[in-house]
């Protein structure tokens, strides 16, 4: 199957932190994949109206309207991941907000692609809330059986567990892990991609134990130490940041990068 227009919606995941693009925006998994088919699509179309930092409600009120409206043949939906971070994160009043969601997108005939998350017990920011995710993707799964959608399924995904996938923050991907996410995504499709999810990593060499601590200490104070203030302000990381995509257009190549989407596509 073909499709002319994608539309990706939800947070810094989506977004495609941290993988760096041309002219200051991120690529991430969502643009690779929009590469993907626009390859094979003469005149596709790409929208991606995701926004780093921002809660399942604030997606639904303003991303999935949006995404509505634009009648995109194809829509991606990750979203959640930011509330299950909260302490007051409810997988199973979360998932009526997401049915709605889903099935107002089902509703225009697009076909609807959900992820599920990447299994936490190896994060230590997010293993104590493994439970609480486990039950809403659970959810999300049973929502995609509900209304016909595509399953991304991360959690099974063992190429995902190695560090080497993941930026310094320890939260977000970084191009290796988004590279591996949209040869997911591309299976899932049915579109042909030249990388394979199910990725060996090499054996690491053992790591000095003051070497690990030093890591952690920078990682302490670069990333979790702002990331709790923004939480005890009640600001987001997203609260001054825009869809890096908010209409649909062609997906060019680094050939047109002086163009308004020339930042679609990066060696």
């Amino acid at each position: 199957m073909t499709y002319r227009s994608y539309v990706a919606i939800g947070d810094s995941f989506t977004e495609g932190l941290n993988d760096p693009g041309h002219d200051g925006h991120f690529r991430g998994w969502a643009d690779r994949v929009a590469e993907r088919l626009a390859a094979l699509e003469p005149g596709f179309r790409y929208a991606n109206l995701a926004v780093r930092g921002k809660l399942l409600d604030q997606i639904v009120e303003r991303q999935v309207p949006a995404a509505v409206e634009l009648k995109p043949d194809l829509v991606s939906l990750c979203a959640g991941g930011n509330d299950l971070l909260r302490p007051g994160g409810d997988p199973d009043r979360m998932a009526k907000t997401f049915a709605r969601a889903v099935r107002d997108l089902r509703a225009t005939g697009a076909e609807v692609v959900l992820f599920t998350g990447v299994d936490p017990r190896d994060t230590p920011l997010m293993r104590h809330v493994r439970g609480r995710c486990a039950t809403f993707y659970l959810h999300v799964r049973s929502i995609a059986d509900l209304y016909g959608c595509r399953v991304v399924d991360q959690w099974s995904m063992q190429s995902l567990r190695d560090w080497r996938a993941w930026s310094e923050d320890r939260l977000h991907m970084n191009a290796e892990g988004h590279r591996l996410v949209a040869a997911k995504v591309c299976e899932v499709l049915g579109v042909p991609s030249e990388d394979d999810w199910r990725h060996t990593w090499p054996p690491r060499e053992r790591v000095d134990r003051r070497v690990k601590l030093r890591e952690d200490r920078l990682w302490l104070r670069e990333h979790l130490l702002p990331w709790v203030g923004r939480r005890l302000r009640g600001t987001s990381s997203g609260d001054a940041v825009d869809p890096k995509r908010p209409s649909l257009g062609p997906y060019l190549t680094m050939a047109d990068a002086d163009s308004p989407f020339g930042d679609a596509r990066t060696p």
